[in-house]
């Protein structure tokens, strides 16, 4: 019997030992756990990290909405199209025919795609702003061109410096009416374009600021919304009631061709220098523009670099590859636009293009988007 429980004891003891041997050996296997901090270098890589932030997707989508397609929307539209598909990237394009709840729910289409950044040309600048609140709450970039948006902010607009181009617009006025009566004086017919949009609103502010000083130019303003039947309709109106000695057009895309015909069905088109002639200027700088002051029915246009409105990729790539937009001049070397500026506005970033003024004496300058278009 104690031979037994000398056994049994022995035997405890032994397998105490084997597990307190067992529980002792962990520390020694933890080194080799510990040696995951050496490689950590090497998983962490940060420098190829930043690379690869700095790259924008390989596949990139575009949804881009016009408000119509006639006059320069349409080149505006291949100007963007052309850029981006330059990259390698699709762009899914609509038109809403100057209809904002059409436009309203284009986008919303946009949204559901997926697509990685929204552009538009906005048919009304403020009405856009619920589209823009619907693109930020699904986490989609969002750009204007051509007008900005009202009451709310984006990432970013390209536009032309419509400020300048109705200044333009109205200096060139100012010289012409003085050569006529040896100061500034007479009757113009502003056909405006939507007033709801930024870019009618600009054209007629730095129009109207330059004429402030001139008291004896009266100015008769008719809204359009950009539509040709109403720069027909206003001119034959008011061109029949009025004595007019010159219309600005805040389009002569639309209106060129129009203005002209309505001015010679009431008998008042003539050329410059014959008497009564109707001095024309306006904005835009289309090829319709360009003939006319050419043949000596148009006197001026501060043409716009319609085409070059595409440039917004490079800031949509920039956004898309994690960097951001800052303040600034832009500058190309060649191109009419340039220098440009980038300015923080309350509508986010807003990048101003420089239109060109264009009277006979520079008309047939091949650098003008008018005289490359088809």
């Amino acid at each position: 019997m104690k031979k037994t429980l000398l056994v049994l004891f022995i035997l405890l003891g032994l397998a105490l030992v084997a597990c307190g041997g067992a529980e002792e050996a962990a520390p020694t296997e933890a080194p080799a756990e510990e040696a995951a901090p050496t490689e950590a270098p090497a998983e962490e890589e940060p420098v190829a990290e930043e690379e690869m932030e700095e790259e924008a997707p390989a596949s990139v989508t575009i949804g881009y909405g016009a408000p119509e397609l006639s006059g320069g929307q349409g080149v505006i539209m291949s100007g963007l199209v052309n850029a981006a598909e330059a990259k390698g990237w699709e762009v899914i394009t609509a038109n809403a025919n100057f209809d904002s709840e059409a436009q309203a729910n284009q986008i919303d289409n946009f949204i559901s795609l997926g697509v990685d950044a929204i552009v538009t040309v906005p048919v009304d600048s403020q009405a856009i702003c619920s589209s823009v609140q619907r693109a930020k709450d699904a986490g989609i970039l969002f750009f204007t061109i051509d007008r900005a948006p009202i009451g709310c902010e984006i990432d970013m607009t390209v536009q032309s410096d419509n400020y300048l181009a109705g200044q333009q617009a109205a200096e060139q006025l100012v010289v012409l009416l003085e050569d006529r009566y040896g100061s500034a004086q007479g009757k113009v017919l502003e056909l405006q374009g939507d007033l709801g949009q930024n870019v009618a609103q600009l054209r007629g502010g730095g129009f109207n600021d330059v004429l402030a000083d001139y008291p004896d130019i009266e100015i008769i303003q008719v809204p359009t919304e950009w539509q040709a039947e109403k720069f027909s309709q206003a001119t034959l109106d008011v061109g029949a009631a009025e004595d007019l000695d010159a219309i600005y057009m805040h389009s002569d895309c639309v209106g060129t061709q129009v203005v002209t015909a309505a001015l010679e069905q009431i008998g008042k088109l003539s050329v410059t220098g014959e008497e009564g002639h109707v001095f024309l200027v306006g904005v835009d700088g289309c090829p319709d523009a360009l003939a006319s002051i050419g043949a000596g029915t148009s006197d001026q246009a501060s043409s716009q670099p319609l085409p070059d409105f595409g440039i917004v990729v490079r800031w949509i790539e920039d956004l898309l590859a994690g960097g951001s937009i800052e303040e600034g001049t832009v500058e190309e070397e060649g191109a009419l636009w340039s220098p440009a500026t980038i300015e923080l506005s309350d509508t986010g970033y807003m990048l101003n293009l420089a239109t060109t003024n264009v009277t006979a004496e520079n008309v047939d300058d091949g650098a003008l988007w008018g005289n490359q278009a088809e």
